[in-house]
C-alpha cells in the first residue's frame, strides 16, 4: 500500500520536491508509461490544492491525445498550437495561464476552469507530452508551481 501525502503548511518547493520523491518511488522500475502517467496524476490530485483537473495529454503522431487524469471528463485530441496545451507542446514551454479566458484560442473542456498550467514533458529534446493543471480560481499558479512541475516533468521523463 502507498500512503503519499504532502506535508501540511510546508513552502511550495519543498511540496514539490516531495511531490517529485513520490513520483519517483511510485514509477521505479515500472516500464509501464500509462501506469507511470496514472500515479502520477492521482498524485498531482493529492498533493496540490485548489484543481479541477490534473493529467496528461500524450503526443501521438503529431497531435495531443488525452492521457492518465484526475477531474472531469476531457478534451480527447487537441492539434498542436491550439489552445494553452497544444501552444505548450508546439513551443515546447511552459505555460503559466492566470486567467484562461483571456488566452487567445482557449479550449474550455470544463466551464469550472479559471487558470491552467501546462508543462511540456521532453525526451531527448522532443516533446512527448504535456503535464496539465487547471484551477478554478483566478491566477491559482505562479513561477514556483510552473518549476516544481517543470523538476516533476523531467523527473518522469524516462517512464513515459
Amino acid at each position: 500500500m502507498y500512503d503519499f501525502a504532502p506535508a501540511t503548511g510546508q513552502p511550495k518547493p519543498a511540496l514539490y520536491a516531495d511531490l517529485v520523491d513520490a513520483v519517483r518511488a511510485i514509477t521505479h522500475g515500472e516500464p509501464d508509461a500509462v501506469a507511470n502517467m496514472a500515479n502520477c496524476a492521482a498524485l498531482l490530485g493529492e498533493f496540490l490544492p485548489d484543481l479541477n483537473w490534473a493529467g496528461f495529454y500524450r503526443m501521438v503522431d503529431g497531435e495531443l491525445v488525452l492521457g492518465p487524469f484526475v477531474g472531469r471528463p476531457a478534451c480527447i485530441r487537441i492539434a498542436l498550437g491550439q489552445g494553452v496545451c497544444g501552444t505548450a507542446a508546439a513551443t515546447g514551454e511552459t505555460q503559466l495561464v492566470p486567467d484562461v479566458h483571456a488566452f487567445p484560442g482557449h479550449i474550455a473542456c470544463d466551464a469550472a476552469s479559471r487558470s491552467e498550467l501546462v508543462v511540456p514533458v521532453k525526451r531527448d529534446g522532443l516533446v512527448i507530452a504535456v503535464i496539465d493543471l487547471d484551477s478554478p480560481l483566478l491566477a491559482r499558479f505562479d513561477a514556483e508551481d510552473a518549476a516544481g512541475i517543470e523538476a516533476l516533468a523531467a523527473a518522469i521523463a524516462d517512464g513515459i
